[in-house]
């Protein structure tokens, strides 16, 4: 197995240790992961979804867990 750039290895860990902290972001990935599955699937059976509501769902999702976060660290702090 290759080794990873240094930059890279911090980055990952400071990722990883943010996802630690705030273990909502693990379901918002998860939650992105299936969407692009089904729309995969979907785009197996020739239907097709716009690119503009997936977009939309993926930004309004990521807007709504900021706003959740912002609002636990003002609680917390």
């Amino acid at each position: 197995m290759a080794r990873l750039p240094a930059h890279q290895q911090n980055a990952a860990r400071r990722i990883g240790e943010f996802v630690e902290r705030h273990p909502t972001i693990k379901i918002v990935a998860l939650s992105f992961l299936m969407l692009v599955g089904f729309t995969l699937i979907l785009a197996s059976f020739h239907v097709q979804v716009p690119k503009a509501w997936l977009c939309f769902a993926m930004f309004f999702s990521v807007a709504v867990e900021f706003l959740n976060l912002r609002r636990s660290k003002k609680r917390s702090g």
